[in-house]
């Protein structure tokens, strides 16, 4: 442990507050590959839609158009084949946020259910800019839970599949996680 500097210990002690500093240890790093699979179609959709800006309809050529809200519950598997091995799912929103081409703002929790990380998850919030950088683009980790408490780090995605008919994706991750 650590110990304060004798101004803040003193400025404590006259604000009667408490201090406690902890060494942080050493940092983990964990990399993580995995294909997320989401389905806007079909019978059981992981996305489905929940709003939509006013006057915007969807048209053929863009089944995800700029103002469109979607909740989220899809899979996680180790390849990219739909019967592929379930390594965990991720939930929550995103939003079409570019008005030219598809980019869209994530706020996701990741959570493995297999593996040593098993009810680990770890949270992105960022911008999805898959119009333009179909091939490998960079989206922010803000944090996590379980053995990934207080995670940062990133994520590289890749579009395996895309159908521009429905919007149905399957996105390869590439995640490295920092977290104690």
């Amino acid at each position: 442990m650590r110990t304060p500097p004798a101004s803040l210990l003193l400025l404590a002690v006259l604000l009667g507050a408490a201090v406690s500093v902890q060494s942080a240890g050493k940092e983990k790093i964990t990399h993580l590959h995995f294909f997320l699979h989401d389905t806007l179609s079909g019978k059981d959709p992981s996305a489905v839609l929940v709003a939509r800006g006013e006057g915007r309809t969807p048209k053929a050529e863009d089944p995800v158009p700029f103002s469109s809200l979607f909740a989220t519950d899809d899979l996680m598997t180790e390849g990219p084949e739909p019967t592929s091995k379930v390594v965990g799912n991720a939930q929550g929103l995103y939003i079409s946020s570019g008005r030219g081409k598809l980019s869209l703002v994530l706020g996701m929790d990741y959570q493995l259910t297999e593996g040593p990380f098993n009810g680990s998850a770890f949270v992105v919030y960022s911008r999805n800019t898959v119009a333009t950088n179909p091939n490998g683009r960079e989206l922010a980790i803000v944090g996590g839970r379980g053995k990934f408490r207080m995670a940062r780090g990133f994520a590289v995605l890749r579009t395996h599949f895309l159908d521009p008919n429905n919007g149905d994706a399957i996105i390869e991750y590439n995640v490295t996680l920092h977290h104690p």
